[in-house]
């Protein structure tokens, strides 16, 4: 009885269980802190320094998804932002919290999956996420970007940073049927400008661009194979 669907959510479930990472997966990512991952390094996104040099972002109360280690929600803190930032890897977070101590800002660290997160209505002014989006499996999409909208302000902003297609660190060139025929979202799926147009047609787009590669930096973070992009709520 207990493997009965009943409900949407028990169905969701299900599709969650045939894709599932083992929940230890993100915890043994994040135990290691001298592997070489480039975006271990405390340092801001490339675009995200580019939206707030153009105005686009200003101070304001932000929700960052999948923040691993904080660095872009330090980032934020340090422009002025009330910053909620959430990710399910407890060792992430654990990392994140020591980060924010040592750079002496305040962030509110969320332990959750962002589908179990409870928000209240039209709160935020910025939803931020920087490589969580390309490991959400395709049958939550529409829960995702359902969340995004009820959590934004009317005329907020929503960017993100993920995947392109067959991209130099991963992106997934399969379609969502395949995804389920072979039970892996191979490490995360690529997207491209058309692709995140169609699954955010509610929005207004505001920029979609590749990000730029910025080599030995101790100021920013870019590479190659990743699509940046910022949307408004309408």
């Amino acid at each position: 009885m207990g493997e009965t669907i009943y409900s949407y959510e028990d169905l969701l479930e299900m599709l969650d269980s045939l894709l599932c990472e083992p929940n230890h997966f993100w915890n043994e990512f994040y135990s290691n802190r001298e592997k070489g991952i480039p975006f271990f390094k405390n340092i801001p996104d490339e675009n995200l320094v580019d939206y707030f040099d153009q105005n686009l972002f200003k101070p304001g109360k932000v929700l960052e998804l999948g923040c691993g280690p904080g660095r872009n929600a330090i980032f934020f803190a340090e422009k002025g932002c009330s910053v909620d930032a959430v990710d399910l890897s407890k060792e992430s977070l654990k990392w994140a919290k020591e980060r924010a101590i040592e750079c002496n800002v305040n962030i509110n660290f969320i332990e959750s999956n962002i589908f179990d997160l409870e928000v209240d209505e039209e709160i935020y002014d910025i939803i931020y996420d920087s490589g969580c989006f390309h490991h959400i499996a395709p049958h939550r999409r529409l829960s995702y970007v359902n969340f995004v909208k009820r959590a934004l302000k009317p005329n907020g902003y929503f960017a993100l940073t993920c995947f392109v297609p067959s991209g130099e660190f991963g992106g997934a060139e399969i379609s969502d049927w395949e995804v389920y025929r072979i039970r892996s979202l191979q490490g995360g799926l690529g997207y491209s400008e058309e692709k995140l147009k169609t699954i955010f047609k509610d929005f207004r787009v505001v920029q979609i661009r590749k990000m730029k590669e910025v080599k030995q930096s101790n100021a920013v973070f870019g590479l190659n194979g990743l699509l940046t992009a910022v949307f408004q709520k309408i």
